[in-house]
């Protein structure tokens, strides 16, 4: 069967020509302004209060739009950025160790493996400057060096100390520093803010997004929000498969509504496995806890070199451990980037040396550091992080190594947006995890929190002006046919779920899903795999819309109603994942082909077939998906093959 057909090529036509560090002051002169008294007629939908959407309706509240902004959680502050650790990213050069904007551009389309833009890498490496003083300003505790000076660490895919960071809890500062911003606009009325309210689909009125429908999740209300522009910050996908260090509630519905209104969806097969994360227990378990990159500063990754070596790491002498970290990468040692540590604890374990219980693991050994520095340094530093990690296994790190194993963590992937942040439907803005612009094949670590805020309070605000400008768009409201059918479509399909009446939970197919997913499109992936997994979604799925049981009804707090939305969503997800990752023969960043790797068994690059981002396009169900390509282009960082040696 054919999976997929080629379609119409696409590309990125707001980006301006000349030197890459111009291009962002060029766009923001070029762009289209929106005077005062015309914003405040104008409504902008914003769905999720994370970094990236707390940022952006506050900061377009500050500039006098009305917002209106949506998020399941009972309040805006407990989004999942909430969940953040190690740091934020910046070229500030603090430590006058030979950072700039322009290291950090090469260094991000370094680490994301030549898959990313540069003209939409250099802004962000740009706007991160101002990043950290918009944070200071509004009070974000950042850590500070013992004369008063902001600290920094470093991070992975880095060889210089960029990484701003409060302790072990960066982001739930930085999130807490974008609440009280949005509070303040909540405040003034400039905001108006609807929680436990979940997008389930997207209006489009003459192929322009002009609203939302969502389902209160508290009294089962649907209802229909109009507005001028909508903007999507909803996070990532990451929980496709079951267990991954994301928030349970985590999920792709938003994104996915509007990818089958015609959004194309960028690069689903690049998803992050975190290397620092508590190895799985037990089939108990729903997520996975992640323990902060920043750890790898200071903790030294090892196994046991002999196979089936069982004893107390405490009993191993240093003669014979392997810190294969250091000895195959010698000059980033432990800070090779996410997806090339994962690799290596696979491929350690794989040959019999892992540790634990399940022999998925690996040490992550404090002994040194805490001998050379203290152990009261060591909890300045991490203190927060060792406590979480010793009420999840009841070992003490401070005692004995932790024991670290990769895990499913971020999605580079996303909605495909142009220089803008605007999707190919006009009036369709996405920012954040949710689109797929900055990180390539994958992402440096602390670079998540850099590209919320910076598409929050410095990008979008100035390129949804530019869209805004060109009205005055037509008023419309829920009564429009348009707004009708889509709520028509949220009610069906809520009927049709409580309908099946099944015998098996959603939480058993999630998890069944989750398992196909790991096995056939997790760290490793072939082409065999993939399309055995293709085959057993598609057998799955089909089991689901059968089988499922949804108890009670849709007029009431449900939440195994809303887990089933989110299911079904990711069962097509999942598919596209697959079909994403198997027309993709090379090796790339997160995406890893067992048919393409170098000799010493490292991701093997195809650029002459493959230097693209892959755009899909939605179509009917048992249709093969359209895949559009945007050639990327490289003119100041040449691609080549990638080395942390």
């Amino acid at each position: 069967m054919e999976l997929f057909t080629e379609g119409d090529p696409i590309a990125d036509t707001k980006a301006p020509a000349g030197p890459v560090e111009k291009r962002w002051e060029t766009r923001r002169f070029e762009a289209k302004l929106v005077n005062p008294a015309n914003r405040r007629k104008m409504t902008v939908i914003v769905v999720g209060t994370g970094l990236a959407g707390g940022s952006a309706a506050a900061t377009l509240a500050e500039q006098g739009y009305h917002v209106k902004s949506y998020c399941y959680q009972d309040s805006p502050r407990r989004a999942h950025s909430i969940a953040a650790q190690g740091g934020i990213n910046a070229a500030k050069n603090y430590r006058n160790d030979g950072d700039s904007v322009h290291r950090l551009f090469y260094d991000t389309v370094k680490g994301g493996d030549f898959r990313s833009r540069e003209s939409n890498v250099h802004r962000l490496a740009e706007v991160s400057v101002n990043i950290i003083d918009q944070c200071v300003a509004q009070g974000v505790p950042f850590a500070r060096e013992y004369g008063g000076l902001l600290d920094t660490r470093s991070f992975g895919g880095a060889q210089v100390q960029r990484t701003f960071y409060a302790r072990g809890q960066t982001g739930q500062q930085l999130l807490l520093g974008a609440y009280q911003a949005l509070e303040r606009q909540i405040g003034l009325g400039n905001v108006e803010m609807n929680t436990r309210h979940e997008m389930l689909e997207l209006v489009l009125v003459d192929d322009k997004a002009r609203g939302i429908v969502v389902r209160d999740m508290v009294t089962g209300e649907i209802s229909t929000e109009m507005a001028d522009a909508v903007v999507l910050a909803s996070g990532g996908y990451g929980n496709v498969f079951y267990l991954s260090t994301n928030a349970k509630g985590c999920n792709v519905t938003a994104t996915w509504r509007a990818h089958r209104k015609g959004a194309y969806f960028a690069n689903p097969c690049y998803t992050q496995i975190h290397p620092t994360c508590i190895p799985v227990s037990g089939d108990h378990q729903s997520k996975l806890t992640l323990m902060s990159e920043s750890l790898r500063n200071d903790g030294r990754v090892w196994v046991p070199k002999t196979k089936g070596d069982d004893r107390s790491p405490k009993d191993i002498g240093e003669d014979e451990r392997d810190y294969y970290l250091e000895r195959i990468y010698p000059s980033f040692g432990n800070l090779v980037p996410r997806d090339i540590a994962s690799r290596a604890a696979k491929n350690v374990c794989d040959e019999g040396r892992g540790v634990g219980p399940t022999k998925l693991g690996v040490y992550l050994d404090f002994a040194d550091a805490i001998n050379r520095l203290g152990r009261k340094a060591i909890e300045a530093k991490y203190g927060n992080l060792f406590e979480m990690y010793e009420r999840i296994t009841g070992e003490d790190p401070y005692e004995v190594p932790m024991r670290i194993y990769p895990a499913v963590h971020y999605t580079m992937g996303g909605l495909w947006v142009d220089y803008d942040l605007q999707s190919n439907i006009p009036g369709l803005f996405v920012i954040g995890e949710a689109n797929f612009s900055d990180h390539g094949a994958n992402r440096l670590g602390a670079s998540a929190l850099m590209q919320g805020l910076a598409d929050g309070y410095f990008v979008l605000p100035t390129t949804i002006a530019n869209y805004l400008a060109s009205g005055p768009l037509e008023k419309v409201d829920a009564s429009h046919p348009a707004a009708v059918e889509a709520r028509t479509d949220v009610e069906d399909r809520v009927q049709r779920l409580l309908a099946v009446n099944g015998d098996r939970t959603v939480d058993s197919f999630h998890r069944e899903l989750g398992q196909i997913m790991w096995e056939h499109c997790g760290m490793e992936r072939s082409e065999a795999g993939l399309r055995k997994a293709i085959d057993e979604i598609r057998g799955l799925r089909e089991q689901f819309w059968q089988r499922v049981k949804v108890s009670g009804t849709g007029e009431e707090l449900n939440q195994s109603l809303e887990k089933a939305g989110r299911v079904a969503d990711f069962f097509e997800l999942a598919e596209l994942m697959c079909i994403d990752a198997l027309h993709r023969e090379e090796s790339c960043g997160g995406h890893f082909r067992a048919e393409h790797q170098t000799p010493d068994g490292e991701a093997q690059r195809d650029d002459d077939r493959f230097a693209y981002v892959a755009a899909w396009e939605f179509t009917a169900d048992g249709e093969p998906s359209v895949l559009h390509k945007e050639d990327l282009k490289f003119e100041y960082v040449h691609p080549t093959q990638r080395s942390y040696k």
